[in-house]
């Protein structure tokens, strides 16, 4: 018999970011290290992590890091977590794998990565870990079940019941039905689109949408899509095949990622169509643009400013924007959309109508069907997607008692196979990456920053001598972005007039409190600025000795 926790460092009640753990006895399994793509709100970071203090504490009873796909919600952190953890063993399947390696590749990390076949269990001591193929957006997506003496604990990562997505693609759910007759302890599925009823497919295909696009639009055709999105990727490249266009990848990342699925048979296209970045103001031409985690559509935005050397949109081409557009950016988005349209260039934007393959309602209640778990946990979903989850759940039979509704940090506890209260929290909190620095940001980071954008800075200087303490130069001011100086050379007199007081006011003989002089004027011109502009300016007060 077992004592099991299971608990979320990111993915609850919030989009991305997915960490869960799963301690059985001593043993910490891993599932997903991933990234919250950051809003439009938040000024200057690229992406936001989980916190991984708990793992680092525990790094000693740490099995792995199991990797459900390569998508950035699910293994995007996982070269900021190896400088924590550098040992730290990463499992997944085989593409997955060269996903993650590329990523690491460009970080000049390494990492001990280990690959999993589907249907083949691999043994950790007294438990297991069996991963089950299942339909998703890249190949080889798995879903795993950590075989305990108490049952299975099944995490189902992201997954639609699609018939029609075959080969690397295939759900398995012979398999899912097995493991729902041998006993199913938890069921931790995605939530994520709960609210949509029915099933997703065939909502996630975009395959004659594509058709009609190459077929009726004559010229140079750009598709802006997310690298990782491969099976919407072979559904661009079955409608090129049935055209004479000829495609050019632009980017070494999203070309390395197309080339090696076709390399390895999980995309299927002629690679001799696949012409070079030289080719890519040839008439219908077929032009794919990789759509960036860190920082969106910054590729496309490159063409845009006119900084990309090989390529410049015009009024003869399409731009296809053929990825979701996810919460948060989307004023990021309506500013790139503007810059084409801007351009005279004709704009598709793939409409909501076109899902992403996350399950929808009928799929998560067929999951819940096969697996028959004792309890049901419903993750990776804002809080209201999770609710409607369990909401669905209670339709078959499911009720409260065994329905677990939690947010990040709060620990399930099951003790000999039934669900104990402890009330027992670990720290989480969101930790902000700006750039290649994997330290947090934090939030009073942030605030300067907000408070930067909103109202501008304002730096107040001034020269003294440094024997004699006299004033060699009288407080000057300098304002960038908080008001146009020449039509308000007024206040900036009167408020190098305030400082000017302020200092002679901190003035002795042969010694001045520069402290109190600061202090002084960050007070005085704040009051009297908000009380002019009803702006709040960051204030910098520089005192020189020479």
């Amino acid at each position: 018999m077992s004592k099991i926790k299971i608990c979320a460092l990111g993915g609850l009640n919030e989009k991305g970011k997915n960490m869960y753990i799963v301690e059985v006895n001593k043993d910490i399994f891993i599932f997903e290290a991933g990234l919250k793509y950051a809003s439009d709100d938040l000024l200057g970071i690229d992406y936001i992590i989980p916190n991984f203090d708990y793992l680092v504490e525990n790094k000693n009873r740490i099995v792995g890091l199991f990797i459900t796909h390569g998508h950035d919600e699910q293994m995007g952190a996982i070269a900021d977590l190896l400088t924590f953890i550098p040992d730290l063993k990463i499992y997944a399947g085989r593409f997955t794998l060269e996903i993650i390696k590329q990523d690491l590749e460009e970080e000049k990390i390494k990492a001990n990565l280990i690959e999993l076949e589907a249907h083949k269990a691999v043994k950790f001591n007294s438990n297991s870990i069996f991963p089950i193929q299942v339909s998703h957006a890249l190949p080889d997506s798995y879903l795993y079940v950590l075989n305990t003496n108490d049952g299975a604990i099944v995490f189902t990562g992201n997954y639609v019941f699609d018939p029609t997505m075959i080969g690397p693609y295939k759900t398995d759910i012979g398999k899912l039905a097995y493991v729902g007759k041998q006993g199913v302890l938890c069921l931790m599925s995605e939530s994520l689109y709960s609210m949509n009823q029915g099933f997703t497919s065939p909502k996630h295909l975009a395959l004659d949408l594509f058709m009609e696009t190459l077929i009726k639009t004559p010229g140079r055709i750009l598709f802006n899509i997310f690298g990782s999105q491969i099976y919407r990727i072979q559904e661009l490249l079955n409608a090129v095949t049935k055209t004479n266009r000829n495609v050019v990848i632009m980017g070494k990342n999203l070309e390395q990622i197309i080339t090696k699925a076709i390399d390895m048979k999980l995309v299927n296209f002629d690679k001799n169509r696949i012409k070079n970045i030289y080719h890519v103001n040839d008439d219908s031409i077929v032009v794919i643009i990789s759509n960036e985690k860190e920082k969106p559509y910054s590729s496309l935005k490159r063409i845009l400013r006119k900084s990309d050397k090989f390529i410049d949109i015009n009024e003869q081409d399409t731009v296809v924007i053929a990825s979701p557009i996810y919460e948060g950016i989307e004023l990021t988005s309506t500013k790139v959309f503007d810059s084409i349209a801007a351009l005279g260039a004709k704009l598709i934007i793939l409409s909501k109508k076109f899902l992403s393959p996350h399950a929808s309602s009928c799929d998560l209640l067929t999951m819940l069907d096969l697996m028959q778990p004792k309890y049901y946990f419903p993750v990776n979903g804002e809080y209201r997607h999770q609710v409607e989850a369990a909401n669905d759940a209670k339709k078959i039979g499911y009720t409260d008692d065994n329905i677990l509704l939690k947010l990040n940090g709060m620990v399930v506890t099951f003790e000999n196979g039934k669900l104990v209260d402890t009330g027992e929290t670990i720290k989480v909190e969101e930790v902000f990456i700006d750039g290649k620095d994997n330290s947090d940001i934090g939030d009073l980071v942030l605030k300067d920053r907000e408070l930067l954008a909103d109202n501008g800075i304002v730096i107040v200087t001034a020269t003294i001598d440094k024997q004699s303490k006299k004033v060699l130069a009288p407080p000057h001011i300098v304002t960038k972005g908080f008001i146009y100086v020449k039509d308000n050379i007024d206040l900036i007199k009167e408020a190098e007039d305030i400082s000017f007081k302020i200092l002679k006011d901190n003035m002795k003989v042969n010694y001045i409190d520069y402290n109190k002089v600061k202090l002084g004027i960050r007070d005085k011109l704040g009051k009297y600025f908000y009380n002019k502009t009803e702006c709040k300016p960051m204030i910098i007060v520089v005192m020189q000795e020479v």
